[in-house]
């Protein structure tokens, strides 16, 4: 089974995931692909990701590239943390994507000073550095994977963002990555995402 690849291209992308389906590794399998490209990533969260399923993701670069990965603690105020990624992006060389995970809180209506500062992020981030947004979603009543409630949806495709999900397909590895809709089926692995 041959290891997805998702586009770094500048692109601003919401990544709304159904819960405990693998958001992190996604953003993980991005990070590892964004370095072995000869990139740097910057990565912000409320905790780091779990030190062994970075080390699954990472295991195939060297730890020289592996110094590529950068990470802060996002507590607080995103005003600030988004103040820090902007200047860090412009200082460091390299820099092709940058990843918020769990950016906002995890249930409810995504409060409107959270979404401005993704907006104020995605506008000064230099066009050619990926920006990643994870955060989770929430599901109809019918509990069906292609019904996720895109929180925040109307005002992240005003702010310039691409709307993708993660669901789990059934009980087991297999996803569904939805890019603005396209479903592209994948099992997840201990080294990220692949091709069923």
């Amino acid at each position: 089974m041959a290891r997805m690849q998702f586009p770094l291209d500048g692109a601003r992308i919401h990544l709304a995931v159904e819960g405990s389906t693998g958001g992190t590794t996604l953003g993980l399998h991005m990070a590892a692909d964004a370095i072995e490209q000869g990139g740097r990533v910057l990565w912000a969260s409320p905790e780091m990701p779990d030190g062994v399923r970075f080390g699954q993701l990472f295991e195939h670069l060297s730890l020289a590239a592996s110094s590529r990965y950068h990470a802060m603690n996002l507590v607080g105020s995103l005003t600030q943390a988004v103040d820090v990624l902007i200047e860090t992006s412009t200082a460091l060389p390299s820099v092709s994507l940058v990843v918020l995970d769990d950016w906002c809180v995890a249930s409810g209506r995504i409060p409107s000073g959270r979404i401005k500062d993704a907006c104020t992020l995605a506008s000064l981030l230099d066009p050619s550095i990926t920006l990643l947004l994870i955060s989770k979603a929430g599901t109809d009543a019918s509990n069906n994977a292609e019904s996720l409630n895109i929180r925040g949806e109307a005002s992240m495709r005003e702010g310039g963002f691409q709307i993708w999900s993660l669901s789990r397909e059934k009980d087991g590895p297999k996803r569904a990555v939805r890019i603005e809709g396209d479903a592209k089926a994948c099992h997840i692995t201990d080294e990220g995402f692949v091709r069923n």
